[in-house]
C-alpha cells in the first residue's frame, strides 16, 4: 500500500526538465527554543538571493517569485504545528505544486533551483523510515502497530483470557497449567491471525516483535514461513510501554538490521558484476541499466557527500536554451552547502529518478566505504541485455 510519500515521489520522478527554474525546498519544521517556526528567515533570504541571479522581468524571475508567493502563503496558512518537515516543489510556469508534510524529520533548511526536481532527500526519508509493523505482546494482550513515514497509521489490539496463578499443587495444579498454556497458545494464533491480515492489507514486509520469553516461542511456532521471513528483530520491551518507547525500540532494530543488510546487498550486486551476471557497478553504467529498465534495486550510497565523481551531465535542452544556470544547493542559513557538487548532486537525482520510474527498489548504503570504489553505486538486475 503506497504511503502520501511514495506516491509523491512517484509523481515527481516524471516531472520532465523544464525551461523554467523548478524549485525544491526542504525544511525543518521542528520549532525552537522559542517555540516558534525556525525556516521563515532562510526561505526569505535564498529565495531573494536565487530570484536575483534572473533578469528582472524575465520569465523565469516572474516564475520564481511567483513561487515564492505561494510558498510562504502555504507555510502560513496550511503547515500544522504537528509536522517535523516538509517538502515544497513547485514551478508556477510548469503548472507544479506538491508539498508534503511530515512527521520524519528534516534535518537542515534546503533549497534547490534547476529544471527537475531535487528527489534526493525526498527518497532518503521513504527509506530511513520505511513500513513497517511492531508488535508488542505478552500472554493475555497484544498490540500491532503500523508505522510508515514516522508516523502510526494503524494500530490494532488483540485481547486473550487473563489468567490467574492457582495455588492448588499436584494434578489440580498439573491440570490448571495445561489450561493456562491452552489460553496461551489460543492468544498466540489470534494475534498472528490479526498480524497476518495486517502484513497482506498494507503490504509490510518487515515485523519487531516486542515479547517476553513465554509468548515470543509460541508465536513463532504458529507464524507461516511468509510471516517469520519478515521478522527484523525481537526486542526485550514491557507490554504496557508508552508508544514513543515501541515507536524508538522499533526505529533502533529497523537501523541495526539495514545496517546488516547493506553489506549483503553490496557483495551481492559485486558478485554478479564480477560474474558477469545479474550486476552492475558505477554510476555511469547503472544509470544505462536503469534506463534500460534492468535494475532490480539501486544501491546508492546514503550521503551525496560522500558520492565520488558521478561524472558531468549536461543540463537538459530546454535548460540550457533558456539559459538557466547550473543546478545550486544551498543548505542552511549559514551558507554551508549539505550535499556537495552540484553536478554529482544532479547525477544522483537521475538515479533516483530513473529507479522511481522503473519500479527498481532503492537502497541507501550507509556505510560508504563499502561502494565508495565503485562512485558510490551499484545495482541487481533483473536481466541481462
Amino acid at each position: 500500500m503506497p504511503t502520501p510519500l511514495t506516491d509523491q515521489l512517484d509523481r515527481l520522478a516524471s516531472f520532465e526538465p523544464a525551461p523554467y527554474p523548478v524549485v525544491s525546498l526542504y525544511l525543518n519544521a521542528r520549532p525552537g527554543a522559542t517555540g516558534r517556526d525556525q525556516f521563515q528567515t532562510f526561505v526569505r533570504k535564498e529565495f531573494a538571493a536565487r530570484s536575483r541571479t534572473y533578469p528582472a522581468n524575465s520569465p523565469e524571475r516572474e516564475s520564481l517569485d511567483k513561487d515564492l508567493e505561494r510558498i510562504a502563503r502555504y507555510l502560513e496558512t496550511e503547515l500544522q504545528p504537528s509536522a517535523n518537515g516538509v517538502a515544497i516543489f513547485a514551478c508556477s510556469a510548469g503548472e507544479l505544486f506538491e508539498a508534503l508534510q511530515l512527521t520524519a524529520p528534516v534535518d537542515q533548511h534546503s533549497l534547490y533551483v534547476g529544471d527537475q526536481p531535487h528527489l534526493y532527500p525526498l527518497a532518503r526519508i521513504e527509506s530511513q523510515y520505511p513500513r513497517y509493523a511492531a508488535v508488542v505482546v505478552d500472554t493475555n494482550s497484544a498490540r500491532i502497530i503500523v508505522v510508515a513515514a514516522g508516523e502510526v497509521v494503524r494500530e490494532r489490539e488483540v485481547k486473550g483470557v487473563k489468567t490467574r496463578r492457582n495455588s492448588q499443587g499436584g494434578w489440580s495444579q498439573a491440570r490448571f497449567q495445561r489450561h493456562v498454556e491452552n489460553f496461551h497458545l489460543q492468544h498466540a494464533k489470534e494475534v498472528v491471525e490479526a498480524l497476518d491480515r495486517i502484513v497482506k492489507h498494507d503490504g509490510i514486509e518487515q515485523i519487531v516483535i516486542a515479547g517476553d520469553e513465554v509468548i515470543t516461542p509460541l508465536l513463532r511456532d504458529q507464524m507461516p514461513k511468509q510471516l517469520q521471513e519478515r521478522i527484523v528483530e525481537h526486542v526485550r520491551l514491557d507490554s504496557g510501554a508508552p508508544l514513543d518507547d515501541v515507536l524508538e525500540a522499533a526505529r533502533k532494530a529497523m537501523k541495526r538490521s539495514d545496517e546488516d543488510s547493506d553489506r549483503g546487498a553490496v557483495d551481492a550486486a559485486l558478485n554478479a558484476y564480477r560474474g558477469g551476471g545479474l550486476g552492475v557497478v558505477g554510476p555511469e553504467d547503472t544509470l544505462e541499466a536503469l534506463v534500460n529498465g534492468q535494475v532490480e534495486e539501486l544501491l546508492i550510497s546514503a550521503s551525496v557527500r560522500e558520492l565520488g565523481s558521478l561524472g558531468s551531465p549536461s543540463m537538459s535542452a530546454a535548460a540550457n536554451e533558456a539559459g538557466l544556470p547550473e543546478p545550486v544547493v544551498e543548505a542552511t542559513s549559514a551558507g554551508e552547502a549539505a550535499e556537495g557538487d552540484p553536478r554529482v548532486v544532479r547525477r544522483a537525482d537521475e538515479l533516483i529518478s530513473k529507479a522511481k520510474q522503473t519500479a527498481a527498489r532503492i537502497r541507501f548504503v550507509e556505510d560508504s566505504t563499502l561502494l565508495a570504489p565503485y562512485g558510490g553505486v551499484a545495482a541487481l538486475l533483473r536481466f541481462r541485455v
